[in-house]
């Protein structure tokens, strides 16, 4: 009798169980519903409607989803990227505008804000912490401010005309020069004109002689600001790295015979490769993203050598009124961040470690 007594007790005690862990859900799925609902309202839905605005020809009156709206479908990416025209022609120069941006942005700032973090790390650093709050402190500054800054800096009667002057190296505005950098060295030693093979209609309806003549001046001086701005952030991930790791690990390879540099390559950097991963992808984002320096700066100028895709993006939606073009320079925004950031996943992984 002993064993059918216990078996009705087990069999009893299994729906509080399950009462208990259905409870635990509900109280779960209570907790977070307000986040659902706010994710909803304010990221998915806009994503959608976004969507939808990049598929149809609304221009800004009224709702997106009214019976004047039509459906274009692709009309708008097709435009955009084969096209031929005008259209064709501006997002072209702005992807090649950002990706000398982004080419020249995220390894300088990524090896600087490096560097700084193994400088401020070392323990024989008097005044660690000034220089820390040092580099910092340009992050959390006002961007406007410092563009600002710069662009009175360069500008035809600012500090660096003037120098370059003092020092007899007179010449034009070169902030105002819409010729890439490359461009200015070729010039410099006699080649002026594009090469046959360079010299064709190219890709988005830009020669390849266009995308290869480098960012203007004024988005070098950009480039120049934006590592400024961001290398005190990214100090930071890399410093709080370097301290995790533990100083048996330098002492063991220490002991190894291994100089400053054999540590730090074969020691200290595998096992930054994680943090490595982050700052770059965060980098890469915020480089493809780049807008309120050109909108508090230079306006896309001059001659567009500054416009970059989210500033059209903003052009062509609130200045035009053709916001389904707009959404779809967002879109492809997107795809692009996307794709860029699983290729460098795919070879940092590559390199022999993970980047999670």
């Amino acid at each position: 009798m002993t064993a059918p007594a216990r078996t009705t007790s087990t069999a009893t005690r299994r729906p509080r169980r399950s009462g208990v862990r259905s409870g635990e859900a509900a109280s779960g799925w209570l907790f977070i519903t307000p986040v659902i609902v706010l994710l909803g309202l304010f990221l998915v839905l806009p994503v959608v409607m976004a969507a939808w605005v990049s598929l149809s020809d609304w221009t800004g009156r009224g709702s997106p989803f009214s019976d004047d709206v039509s459906f274009v479908g692709g009309q708008n990416y097709s435009d955009l990227l084969f096209g031929g025209g005008l259209a064709t022609q501006d997002f072209g120069t702005a992807l090649r505008n950002n990706a000398w941006y982004v080419v020249l942005v995220v390894p300088i700032q990524t090896a600087l804000s490096l560097f700084l973090a193994v400088m401020v790390n070392r323990k024989v650093l008097r005044g660690s912490s000034f220089f820390r709050t040092a580099f910092y402190f340009p992050s959390v500054t006002s961007s406007v401010a410092i563009t600002v800054l710069f662009l009175f800096l360069f500008s035809a009667t600012g500090a660096v005309n003037k120098t370059l002057s003092a020092l007899s190296v007179n010449g034009p505005n070169w902030f105002a020069d819409p010729r890439g950098v490359v461009h200015l060295g070729l010039g410099a030693v006699g080649v002026d004109q594009a090469p046959s093979a360079l010299a064709g209609s190219g890709f988005l309806g830009i020669s390849a002689w266009q995308w290869l003549a480098g960012p203007s001046v004024a988005m070098c001086v950009l480039i120049l600001m934006a590592v400024f701005t961001t290398s005190g952030t990214f100090m930071l991930l890399f410093l709080a790295a370097l301290q995790h790791i533990s100083d048996e690990v330098d002492e063991a390879a220490l002991m190894d015979g291994t100089s400053n540099w054999q540590r730090f390559r074969y020691v200290t950097l595998p096992m930054l490769r994680p943090t490595l991963f982050t700052v770059m992808t965060l980098g890469l984002i915020g480089t493809w993203q780049v807008f309120d320096q050109i909108y508090t700066g230079t306006q896309g100028g001059p001659a567009k050598t500054t416009v970059t895709p989210a500033y059209l993006s903003y052009t062509a939606s609130f200045q035009s009124q053709q916001w389904g073009r707009g959404a779809a320079i967002a879109f492809i925004l997107f795809a692009i961040i996307v794709v860029m950031t699983i290729l460098q996943r795919q070879a940092i992984r590559g390199r022999g470690g993970d980047a999670t």
